[in-house]
């Protein structure tokens, strides 16, 4: 079957051309334009050789120059592999050579590493974005302006349904990082079902701060805004102040991000600010403990958070809590459409409900990956008869909504007891002096491993070690709370704002 992607961006152009795509600090693009320049930039890569199914790396922030780029690669016939901006030399180098992407476009002020990491790959051409009004680029680039010169054609590239769209790299916390391989399909699908679970208007505009080369980012915004022809108001990083300064100017009603960034908001100073537009906030990327959901709401009145669940390897969405009457505080909601989700043993053997009968979160469906790219042998580690095993631990209830305990590599194991660290995580976060929090294994001689808690305090709050020790022990199993508690000014995040243990564990 044929079809490309990029269709969403054309039947949305047809349907409202005039219409914002994304606002972007001062500039702001129609749905014609974006379609218009994209196609531009579709014409350079086929003029200059590229053949349908090679690689173009991607290495912006949050720009409009990022959709020019998505979707000219997609009309091209061409693979997309997002990067995270801030990866090293070293680090981008071992991305393209793996990917064997034959382009980078990368951002000016960021442009050295990119050029490092692009001789090191063995000379991969180099386009630059700049910003508007700054026009120096590194020696041995080209202007990004160069793929805008060509004529659009108006053409979009056939391609199969199955076919390739996008390469996206796990995060690597075990190992180096792994191409998922995500189909016009699979992500046509997702944001197909994600947009109607979101409950997606017409005269919706999304907040769009999570990093568009994350799945969460791009499928579950980028693609399920131009999907349904909303608006997306782009941010390039989370800070509080252009967060909310975007949010109350562009009217936003849709707010999605990690926990991290709900809970940075729960304590934001938003006196004098109309935020009156935002009616729903979906979390994903971590389990966002209940007692920020209530706080949240309880501040941002008329608001819902909807909690869901998802990987890079999914697509993103594979369940969700699809509204404040069906909703679980604490649950990943249900299955979305066309997906089916279980939690098995050891053996592969289905659990039966229930919060005692922790097990592994399988996966199948419209959803998966195609596989690890050029990597059979881990494709063949995480699928097993046709079923992704996640590597999460969860269970079901007796209504079909699931739950995340942990990642099964989180997992302490205590004198040979399991401690789950989000259980001992979501205690923390009702401790009144504490902002953030992160629970891990420290190995004991004795024990195995010791329950180790990371915080940092909310501004002007005090608290002491064994304070924080006796409050943990008040409301937990004598094997659950830490014995130890370390004080930080705040905890390493990821690019998303995911807590990033693997810092804490070094």
């Amino acid at each position: 079957m044929s079809f490309n992607l990029a269709t969403i961006l054309r039947e949305s152009r047809y349907a409202c051309p005039g219409k914002p795509l994304c606002h972007s600090q001062d500039r702001t693009l129609s749905y014609e334009q974006v379609d218009e320049a994209s196609g531009r930039v579709a014409a350079a890569l086929l003029a200059l050789g590229l053949e349908r199914g090679d690689r173009v790396a991607v290495q912006l922030p949050n720009l409009p120059e990022f959709l020019l780029c998505y979707f000219g690669i997609l009309k091209a016939g061409l693979i997309m592999v997002p990067l995270n901006p801030l990866l090293k030399g070293r680090e981008i180098a071992y991305h393209l050579a793996d990917s064997g992407s034959k382009m980078l476009v990368a951002f000016s002020l960021l442009a050295a590493e990119a050029v490092a990491g692009a001789e090191e790959a063995g000379g991969t051409e180099v386009y630059v974005v700049t910003l508007p009004g700054y026009d120096q680029i590194p020696e041995g680039t080209k202007p990004f302006t160069d793929l805008l010169a060509a004529e659009d054609t108006g053409d979009i590239v056939p391609t199969n349904a199955d076919d390739t769209a996008v390469v996206l790299y796990t995060s690597g916390t075990t190992g180096k990082p792994k191409g998922a391989e995500l189909t016009h399909f699979q992500l046509y699908m997702n944001c197909s079902v994600s947009g109607d679970l979101f409950g997606i208007q017409p005269d919706d505009a999304i907040l769009a701060v999570l990093p568009l080369f994350h799945v969460f980012g791009l499928s579950s915004v980028l693609n399920v805004v131009v999907r349904f022809a909303g608006t997306m108001a782009l941010v390039p990083r989370f800070e509080i102040e252009p967060v909310l300064d975007a949010m109350e100017k562009h009217r936003c009603t849709i707010f999605s991000g990690v926990p991290t960034m709900f809970f940075a908001l729960l304590h934001a100073d938003t006196a004098g600010r109309d935020l009156s537009a935002l009616r729903v906030g979906c979390s994903g990327g971590a389990a966002i403990p209940g007692e920020v959901i209530r706080a949240f709401e309880e501040k941002f009145s008329g608001v819902v958070i909807l909690e869901g669940y998802g990987l890079s390897e999914s697509a993103s969405t594979t369940t969700f809590n699809i509204n404040a009457e069906q909703r679980k505080v604490g649950s990943i909601g249900k299955p979305v459409w066309g997906v089916q989700t279980r939690v098995v043993d050891g053996q592969d053997r289905t659990l039966p409900p229930g919060p005692e009968n922790v097990g592994e979160i399988v996966i199948r469906g419209h959803n998966m990956m195609k596989g690890y790219w050029n990597n059979p042998e881990a494709t063949a580690e995480v699928f097993r008869d046709g079923w992704f095993h996640t590597g999460d631990l969860g269970y079901a209830d007796e209504d079909g909504y699931f739950y995340v305990v942990d990642r099964k590599k989180d997992l302490v194991i205590r004198g040979g007891f399991n401690v789950y660290p989000r259980e001992v995580e979501e205690v923390l976060y009702t401790h009144p002096a504490i902002a953030e929090a992160a629970v891990i294994g420290r190995a004991d001689e004795r024990l195995g491993e010791e329950v180790v808690a990371y915080v940092a305090l909310k501004a002007g709050a005090q608290a002491e070690e064994q304070e924080v020790i006796a409050f943990c022990r008040e409301r937990m199993a004598p094997y659950k709370y830490p014995r130890e508690v370390k004080f930080l000014s705040a905890l390493p995040v990821g690019p998303t704002g995911k807590i990033l243990k693997k810092e804490l564990r070094t």
